[in-house]
């Protein structure tokens, strides 16, 4: 059973110039430990779909179900199954690093002393140990960015939502950042939600590709898949397939449907 699973999924925004259809109808399936690539160019509707998928917008039309909860019905249960890490933190700065993930796990109704502990374990995973004490304010724009996806685990979530997660990271940090979405996976069978414009950070995660364009969904496969059939070899590159996906390079080898 899919633990994303949508059917036209779509949002129209009101404006002075009329009804604007940022997402026309999504469909798509997300399997259990799946990490999957969600692409787009600016303005193809990728952000307001998962901005639905997560709650924090109500879709105007389809349905959808996340975690096994229905989205509109139940969105208090899908939030108490996911993790979202947006491209912009919240944290406080007022608070230390530790204080700012045992709230989140008491915010999740963690006993005290589980979400102090998970507090330790997370800084583990997520090289900020030593930075346990230290104020949020302090932190580098990369230390911050880690910590963001420490708060989005602290629950453990069937789900995890990253939205852009190596915005600001050293390739070092990347690189760890990578290793701790595979295990994620390995270890806990984590399903992964992945928003990103470097494609060879999909081509590197994704165990499959889903592209939208215009608020609908334009191809998908594994990465593979993608490049042979439009980029004529699957020693392309993912960005040569988007380029050609998106009518943003040269024509597609094969415009047919990919069934992968």
């Amino acid at each position: 059973m899919a633990i994303i699973s949508t059917a036209g999924l779509a949002r129209t925004f009101a404006a002075k110039s009329g009804p604007v259809e940022a997402v026309r109808g999504i469909d798509l399936t997300v399997e259990p430990g799946e990490i999957l690539g969600f692409l787009g160019p600016n303005g193809a509707g990728k952000t307001t779909t998962l901005r639905m998928l997560t709650t924090l917008l109500p879709p105007t039309g389809g349905a959808a179900t996340v975690a096994g909860c229905d989205l509109v019905r139940d969105p208090a249960g899908v939030r108490a199954r996911i993790g979202y890490v947006a491209q912009s933190g919240g944290v406080d700065p007022q608070e230390t690093v530790r204080d700012e993930l045992v709230l989140q796990g008491r915010l999740y109704h963690l006993p005290k002393a589980e979400a102090a502990a998970r507090a330790v374990e997370l800084a583990a995973d997520l090289g900020l140990t030593e930075l346990l004490g230290r104020g949020t304010a302090a932190l580098s724009g990369g230390q911050r960015r880690r910590l963001d996806i420490a708060l989005g685990l602290v629950h453990r979530p069937a789900v995890l939502f990253l939205d852009e997660p190596t915005t600001g990271l050293d390739p070092a940090s990347r690189a760890d950042l990578w290793a701790l979405v595979r295990s994620l996976r390995a270890e806990h069978g984590t399903t992964v939600f992945l928003t990103t414009h470097y494609l060879d950070e999909a081509d590197a995660l994704a165990d499959r590709i889903v592209v939208v364009d215009k608020g609908v969904v334009v191809a998908e496969g594994t990465p593979a898949a993608l490049k042979e059939r439009y980029a004529g070899s699957p020693d392309a590159t993912l960005q040569d397939a988007f380029l050609a996906i998106t009518g943003r390079g040269p024509a597609p080898v094969d415009t047919a449907p990919v069934a992968v």
